[in-house]
């Protein structure tokens, strides 16, 4: 509690602290959904688990607000831009930005590939079958699915935020636009055309990050850029700065309105797309995976999702300011920080919280098993948030500190034209190793005999990746010691 007293006195004033509730909001909500819809059973005389969403069509239109990834992409975008331009206004280059950027990703992720690596290792030398430790890994690793996604569009930050600087809005249009020819390609073939909304559709949101950014930084001026703007300064600037007919306009324009009728455009009219994409068009009403539906509006992103996003954006909008004046008090702003200061650790180990509490409950024969939606499975939801919270508060514990304590490598003196040159080619090995490890272990088949819980290739392509980012992170390569 000290250490968090001390972090919240610290906190610039110019900080848009609304962000940073924004992304702890989020990831309770991911952590409670998914918790929430679990429906438990055996299958083969073994524990199962599998979403309850399908059998409560009701709460469908509910995941319109619980799909909380747009809103994960959108603060995503703010954190990034605002610190790829302060770095740069220190004269640092992008490639010593994408090198930072990976240590609080980075870090808790190989703690928890590790440590599964680990555990499943000895499950197998005691006899257990690698089909069946794959299983288990593979549902513990869920959360690596958004993670692929999220390093991506990281790493695409520093030529996705310059042409974010030449034509504003017109990026994310154009990305939707991608979007929506994807979605064709499933609906008439061929399906392959959708692939790449796995990256448009995340990539449209973070634009829409830079947007705000842009727009808070211009409206405070760039004394508070780093940090960001404050919701009622950017208030008070954002008239003057429109008056004043300053900047590309329309499309081009690079600062996201803020203001409260903008907020009630993008909620009203993606509320209304929404309903026509899903009652009249061909989507599914929820923004989730539901087994059997044509289309997934998640997996890749679909247009009904960026109407989501809109919908969401609109919203967020529209308490920017109430919210902001709340997190100015002592209480709530240090209780976001404490979330925030975790935040990769939570969303990482949540479901493997669930294997452990659901392996715990089998091993001691209580394992409740009502049908989903059943009175019996809804009277099992609180004492089952409970164990829940209880088994992730003791994994925060051991593993919160690796993301909590990671520090800012080392000032280092200027490097010369090679040295940069390398560096920046060694960071795009160590990104592209991260996520072809990531990618190949979220790809493989969950009931793959793995003795290690993951595919081989994949952990070794991690590793490396993993490895080079912390060997440049400490400085010994592409780097010079000043003197």
């Amino acid at each position: 509690m000290r250490r968090l007293r001390q972090l919240a006195q610290r906190t610039p004033p110019g900080r848009e602290r609304y962000v940073d509730l924004l992304r702890a909001l989020a990831i309770t909500m991911v952590v409670l959904g998914h918790w929430g819809v679990t429906a438990v059973g055996y299958d083969d005389g073994r524990p199962a688990g599998h979403s309850a969403l399908a059998d409560l069509r009701w709460a469908w239109p509910l995941t319109w607000v619980a799909q909380v990834m747009p809103v994960f992409f959108l603060v995503g975008g703010y954190a990034n831009a605002a610190s790829l331009a302060a770095r740069r206004r220190r004269g640092g280059s992008a490639a010593g930005w994408l090198v930072d950027r990976s240590a609080r990703l980075v870090r808790p992720t190989t703690v928890l590939l590790l440590v599964l690596a680990a555990g499943a290792g000895i499950a197998t030398l005691r006899g257990a079958d690698p089909a069946q430790v794959r299983t288990v890994v593979w549902f513990a690793t869920i959360p690596l699915w958004f993670l692929v996604a999220y390093v991506a569009v990281v790493a695409l930050t520093p030529p996705m935020y310059a042409l974010h600087r030449r034509f504003g809005l017109a990026v994310p249009v154009a990305l939707v636009v991608l979007v929506a020819l994807g979605d064709l390609g499933r609906l008439l073939g061929p399906a392959a055309l959708a692939d790449g909304n796995y990256l448009f559709g995340w990539l449209a949101v973070h634009q829409l990050g830079f947007a705000w950014y842009d727009a808070a930084r211009a409206a405070t001026g760039a004394g508070a850029a780093e940090a960001g703007a404050t919701p009622d300064a950017a208030r008070a600037g954002a008239t003057a700065s429109t008056t004043a007919g300053a900047g590309p306009r329309g499309l081009f324009r690079r600062g996201l309105p803020l203001s409260g009728r903008a907020g009630a455009l993008l909620l009203g009219g993606g509320l209304v797309a929404l309903v026509l994409l899903t009652a009249v068009g061909p989507y599914p009403v929820a923004m989730l995976h539901i087994p059997g539906e044509r289309l997934d509006n998640a997996a890749p992103p679909s247009l009904a999702l960026m109407a989501a996003a809109a919908t969401q954006l609109g919203l967020i909008l529209l308490l920017r300011h109430p919210a902001g004046r709340r997190l100015r008090r002592s209480g709530p702003w240090q209780a976001v920080l404490a979330v925030n200061a975790v935040v990769l650790t939570l969303f990482l180990w949540h479901l493997t919280a669930a294997v452990l509490l659901v392996g715990l409950l089998d091993a001691l024969g209580v394992l409740p098993i009502p049908p989903a939606g059943s009175a019996a499975w809804w009277a099992w939801r609180v004492p089952w948030l409970l164990a829940l919270a209880a088994v992730l508060a003791v994994l925060v514990a051991v593993f919160g500190p690796v993301e909590a304590r990671t520090r800012r490598p080392p000032a280092t003196g200027p490097a010369g034209t090679g040295s940069r040159r390398l560096r920046a080619g060694l960071a795009v090995a160590g990104y592209a190793g991260v996520l072809v490890g990531l990618l190949l272990n979220s790809l493989a088949p969950k009931t793959a005999p793995e003795p290690l819980g993951l595919p081989a290739p994949a952990l070794v392509a991690y590793l490396a990746g993993a490895g080079l980012l912390r060997l440049l992170r400490s400085g010994r390569v592409g780097r010079r010691r000043p003197g």
